[in-house]
């Protein structure tokens, strides 16, 4: 059975109360249990954190045993070389998501330190940003 983990960054523990019109009303709890269901022969795993040296810590715990990683680091994505560091010292590919189309937004978040060392990018296609890196990380 694969084992992949959806890493999560600030704020996102907010979803379903957050800008419901950029993130949607479906909690990421909620969100998980439909993606488990339909994916019941993947495991899939969870973390977030609203601490930047967390989020390392998690990649770093699990980059070198889980078959892949899916990693929203949401803000930190434009703001944190030490995440972008850790994605490319470990083993395990990673695929980076934005569940809002990051280039509609500020200008600030159209820099990614997470990017250039990511297996793919999934940009703007709300929590379904995840469900597409599962899917892209089971044909591995």
């Amino acid at each position: 059975m694969k084992k992949l983990i959806i890493i999560n960054g600030p704020n996102l523990n907010l979803l379903g109360k957050r800008e419901p019109n950029i993130y949607g009303s479906l909690s990421f709890t909620e969100f998980l249990e439909k993606v488990r269901a339909k994916y019941s022969n993947i495991s899939i795993d969870h973390f977030q954190s609203n601490i930047e040296g967390e989020i390392i810590d998690k990649l770093q715990e699990v980059g070198f045993s889980y078959d892949g990683i899916i990693l929203n680091a949401a803000a930190y994505t434009h703001t944190s070389v030490g995440i972008g560091d850790a994605v490319k010292a470990i083993e395990s590919p990673v695929i980076e998501v934005h569940i809002s189309n990051t280039f509609s937004r500020e200008d600030f978040r159209h820099q990614s330190f997470i990017s250039p060392n990511a297996k793919g990018v999934i940009i703007g296609f709300g929590l379904e940003s995840y469900e597409l890196g599962i899917q892209s990380l089971m044909h591995d």
